[in-house]
């Protein structure tokens, strides 16, 4: 449970004041319709006792009456108060969590951040956090408030009627609450948090589906992949439908509490009345607000059948919560004057468990204006190379320098405004050519974002398409291989970068294409220090010198 109440601190802590607020119409809500309940159980019988007696005429019904309905009225406008209170507060805390979510993946290492599926993390982000929901607004709140509400109704029904009742009462809806609460929370846990992990693994797979149906088409696999996603698709179906059964079977029992506790009330009235302690009026109140504390336990059956999953997303969000924020950026460092804009000396790196370096005693240096060309077979270390050189991935040893410093000694945004790397697999996201372009100068005008879709030969092709307003889809589907890339690399030569780290980046392009784009680009960036992980001659031919990593 730690995780639970640990997550719920958190929430305190943001939104201390309209949590506290809905508590308290919570509780004002639960006071007032037990309230009502018992005061309307009253009425009824003393006017009846008034008939009977023949002293209806003189009986007061307008005090009672008026009182029955300021009850009603103010449970339904604290009902109302206290939902929007609650549910915005707690809707704020999600929001706030998810954007904590975000940060804390975005300063993982590269090498976690390359691991983590998209899936998970979207998991993580959404469903993770939606089920946390619950324990506000299902939980906590609801049981504090249920608490307060049974102990002011043991006092108000002592002091009115008699402390038999009132303990009566107390007692069983206390221990029978817990003995239920306990008994259907240990077999609903497993099944509960099954089904979550159950309802995870359906739509990651279902996210896969979906982004690689096309390949699988292609391999005769969609059919197969499409019964994997039904079937755990039926998983999570088959474990709601056991969890609805314990919870049904929980609201049973919930139900048979509060019928207990309302007999309860009636047999030890019914017995003061005939001796005379009580009036019957009274004692039909007992009778009555026992009835409307049923009203306490309405949440509980819910909360159960989701304690399993609160308790589940809790325990994998609070690793990540607690993580410690990323340190305030220190001041970027000035450039040296004459420095190198990147400079490797003796370099080395070495897998985790691997036996061999991939390389080492590495060196390299690139002068602004100056293209240099990686070379070497796949798996030589071109992309760890230039990795390092982004800052992404830590050398095992050597020095790295950017501008004459050091590249760890570089803020984050100041290193991305100098730095520019395209990875051999760069994200397009699903919408226009302009908003792709724009994500890498969001203030650019349609001129300057024409003019780099010019420089890397991709006017005519967007042109053809309908210009800048054209759509493509997620990944850049809609877009050739060969479109997909240059695009990319049109949004790279928003950067301005003064150091451009370019992964493959012809691949899928026809050698004239090839050869035109490379020498846009170096045209467009003049004093630019450009270096290449090259896999074909052309991309070799565009470098003044290569450096060949075998």
């Amino acid at each position: 449970m730690r995780p639970l109440f640990r997550v719920f601190f958190l929430m305190v802590q943001s939104q201390r004041r309209p949590l506290f607020y809905g508590l308290t119409l919570a509780f004002v809500v639960l006071v007032m319709g037990t309230a009502l309940l018992g005061l309307s159980g009253w009425f009824i019988t003393a006017a009846a006792a008034a008939g009977l007696a023949g002293t209806g005429a003189t009986f007061d019904v307008f005090r009672p009456s008026a009182m029955v309905r300021f009850l009603a009225l103010g449970r339904t406008a604290a009902r109302y108060g206290e939902r929007l209170t609650t549910h915005d507060a707690t809707l704020r805390v999600l929001a706030s969590l998810r954007v904590r979510l975000l940060e804390r993946f975005s300063a993982a290492p590269y090498e976690d951040m390359i691991r983590l599926r998209r899936a998970t993390a979207l998991n993580r982000i959404t469903a993770d956090v939606d089920a946390l929901d619950g324990i506000p607004l299902r939980l906590i709140l609801p049981i504090g408030a249920g608490l307060a509400a049974h102990l002011l109704a043991f006092v108000v029904i002592a002091w009115l009627a008699d402390p038999r009742v009132a303990a009566a009462i107390l007692a069983i809806y206390l221990l029978g609450a817990l003995a239920v609460f306990a008994w259907s929370a240990a077999r609903a846990a497993a099944p509960s948090a099954a089904a979550e992990r159950a309802a995870q693994r359906f739509r990651a797979r279902f996210l896969d589906l979906v982004r690689a149906r096309s390949d699988l088409a292609v391999h005769g696999r969609l059919p197969a992949e499409i019964a994997a996603v039904r079937e755990a698709d039926d998983d999570r179906r088959g474990l709601l439908a056991g969890l609805d059964a314990i919870g049904r079977r929980s609201a049973a029992a919930l139900s048979l509490v509060a019928t207990s506790a309302t007999a309860a009330a009636l047999w030890i009235g019914l017995g003061l009345a005939q001796a005379g302690v009580l009036t019957p009026a009274i004692a039909a109140m007992g009778v009555f607000a026992a009835l409307g504390l049923a009203e306490t336990l309405a949440p509980m059956h819910r909360a159960i059948t989701e304690l399993g999953r609160m308790r589940l997303a809790a325990a994998r969000i609070e690793p990540v919560i607690d993580a410690p924020a990323p340190p305030a950026a220190p001041p970027a460092p000035a450039p040296v004057p004459g420095a190198a804009a990147l400079a490797l000396s003796a370099l080395s790196f070495q897998r985790p468990g691997a036996a061999e370096p991939v390389f080492s005693n590495l060196s390299l240096t690139v002068r602004p204006g100056e293209t240099v060309a990686l070379t070497g077979p796949s798996g030589s270390g071109k992309s760890t190379v230039l990795q390092i050189a982004a800052g992404l991935t830590r050398a095992g040893g050597g020095r790295a320098e950017i501008f004459g410093h050091p590249i760890e000694t570089w803020p984050e945004n100041a290193l991305r405004a100098r730095v520019t790397l395209v990875p051999q697999r760069a994200s397009l996201i699903a919408g226009s050519l302009r908003d792709n372009l724009r994500l890498a100068a969001p203030d650019a005008d349609d001129a300057a974002l024409a003019e780099a879709l010019r420089v890397c030969a991709l006017s005519d092709a967007v042109a053809s398409r309908g210009g800048l307003d054209a759509e493509i889809g997620p990944g850049g589907a809609g877009l050739s291989g060969g479109q997909a890339r240059r695009l990319v690399l049109a949004r790279a030569l928003l950067r301005r970068p003064e150091l451009l780290l370019l992964d493959e980046p012809t691949e899928g392009l026809d050698t004239e294409t090839a050869r035109l784009v490379l020498a846009g680009l170096r045209h467009a960036l003049p004093d630019t220090a450009i270096v290449i992980a090259a896999h074909r001659q052309v991309e070799i031919d565009a470098a003044a010198k290569a450096l060949d990593m075998t």
